[in-house]
């Protein structure tokens, strides 16, 4: 067994001169950083005061979860003779909030379009999506339920051109 640590820099930087003196007295954004790698940009959701043009939790929850997905499956396909040509997710969640402000997922749905070879087996392809949830170190770490819509396409080549 092996064990994994990861570290980051969460660093606020909504202090707009008073502080959190109240709820409205500062700003949500902040960024994120790890050793040798770029900053993100951060904030809360708009709804909780939060800058529209920074990330929030919320997204990057939902983010960790379709790319842990993607990586999986890219995996497993290939170890299967699945050819993956190109592969894109448009993942939803929903979350609920509570009176008191408290709140969690309800549900996340994974959309992934996935583009096959035409050698390779389509129904096989879109099985192995059940499998990524036995792997997926992210999906297997939160209790939120996480649901697929799949979609598989075969990739069609393009006939040669004649001059």
């Amino acid at each position: 067994m092996k064990t994994h640590h990861y570290e980051l820099l969460i660093n606020w930087t909504g202090n707009t001169r008073n502080g959190t003196r109240t709820l409205r007295s500062y700003s949500r954004n902040h960024e994120l950083s790890a050793a040798g790698l770029d900053t993100i940009a951060a904030s809360s959701d708009p709804a909780f005061r939060g800058d529209p043009d920074r990330w929030n939790p919320e997204q990057l929850f939902l983010a960790s979860i379709a790319q842990c997905h993607m990586l999986w499956y890219l995996g497993l396909a290939a170890e299967a003779g699945i050819v993956v040509t190109a592969y894109e997710d448009r993942p939803v969640g929903s979350m609920i909030e509570q009176a008191n402000g408290a709140g969690q997922f309800e549900s996340v749905t994974l959309r992934p379009r996935v583009t096959i070879t035409p050698d390779s087996d389509a129904a096989l392809a879109k099985s192995l999506h059940d499998r990524v949830g036995e792997y997926c170190f992210i999906a297997r770490s939160v209790k939120t339920p996480i649901d697929h819509d799949v979609t598989v396409q075969i990739h069609a080549p393009r006939p040669p051109q004649q001059t």
